[in-house]
């Protein structure tokens, strides 16, 4: 496999494989450990939502939500916004977004923290300022393509790119940190790193995303997300998942969920379907965890490693499509890289 077709590869299997954390994810959100067992005992399969789920009632098993829908919008919107982030266009689209979402009659919206800073747009509040209080895990759910876009080197020019597309959403210190993570482990990824040394550099971008946005407080994410590798560092799985539930946390907040994936990604050992089904096992908020767990597994193993039978259950998501975003990404990333030679030359 030539570079090329490598980086295209990892891509592929950074967006896909959270896709499928996501799909797996999508019956068990909200549900506490206790109730995904009794109604599935150990999810390892695609799965259906029971009738009365306050989020995913009525769809079918292995539907993607908004957590793969939006991180493949930002893509789009990168692509199209070239050099400059175009915030306008991007809070456009998460409003049209959100029109079509509720049209096919799906319960699984806006998050929190963009809820609040669309509803301070509309009421004529700029965009640099909407974000200020946004302090959830919407941003680092949909930030696989910032990592696919940027190298990992230099890193302030990727946690700036972060950052920049937080801003009128999640424009916090602790939204930015945890984005630049998962960014930064997607990125390094993508160049051919493994799971281990991408984590170890997401941690490096988390304590300088922290210095992006507004304070706010709560738990540093650097230090979470190291403390949660170590806490379930050589734990059986069902223990892990003790320790994560009951410790770490697997809320929407992202001094939680953020650490929580990235100890999914230890338990896993890299491997991207098994950061799906831990994660859907854990309760709380399932399928952005196992986005972002499957997804950052997904950049360092590549496409042609995940489970192609699991990727044709998937429902809601064009292949075709995805590989296109993935090809105008990585062209964009092979593009800032040459510049960057010819500038230091």
């Amino acid at each position: 496999m030539t570079d090329a077709a490598g980086a295209i590869d990892r891509a592929m299997g950074a967006l896909i494989g959270g896709a499928l954390g996501d799909a797996l994810g999508m019956p068990t959100q909200l549900l506490s450990p206790a109730r995904i067992a009794e109604l599935y005992g150990h999810v390892e399969d695609f799965v259906a939502p029971v009738d009365d789920h306050p989020v995913s009632k009525g769809l079918v098993a292995g539907t993607i939500t908004d957590d793969t829908e939006q991180a493949l919008l930002l893509g789009r919107i990168m692509v199209e916004s070239g050099d400059r982030f175009d915030h306008t266009r991007w809070v456009n689209a998460l409003l049209d977004w959100e029109r079509e979402v509720k049209a096919r009659g799906s319960y699984d919206l806006l998050g929190p923290s963009t809820k609040r800073a669309i509803d301070a747009i509309n009421d004529g509040v700029p965009p640099e300022e909407a974000g200020s209080g946004g302090d959830t895990n919407g941003a680092a759910m949909r930030i696989a393509p910032v990592g696919i876009m940027m190298p990992p080197e230099p890193l302030d020019a990727l946690v700036a790119k972060v950052a920049e597309t937080c801003r009128a959403t999640h424009n916090t210190s602790i939204a930015i940190a945890s984005a630049a993570a998962v960014a930064a482990a997607v990125s390094s990824g993508v160049s051919g790193a493994d799971w281990r040394a991408a984590s170890a550099r997401a941690v490096t971008a988390a304590r300088l995303g922290a210095t992006h946005g507004n304070w706010v407080t709560g738990g540093d994410i650097a230090a979470r997300i190291a403390w949660a590798q170590d806490l379930v560092r050589g734990k059986t799985e069902k223990e892990a998942i003790r320790l994560i539930v009951d410790l770490v946390g697997t809320g929407v907040a992202s001094q939680e969920s953020v650490p929580a994936a990235f100890a999914v990604l230890e338990v896993a050992d890299g491997d991207p379907w098994r950061a799906a089904v831990i994660s859907a096992n854990l309760g709380g908020d399932t399928d952005t965890i196992g986005a972002i767990a499957a997804g950052m597994a997904g950049a360092s193993a590549g496409l042609s490693r995940l489970p192609q039978h699991r990727i044709a259950k998937l429902h809601g998501i064009d292949l075709a499509e995805v590989r296109a975003l993935a090809d105008d990404l990585v062209a964009a990333r092979k593009a800032k890289i040459r510049s960057g030679k010819e500038a230091a030359a």
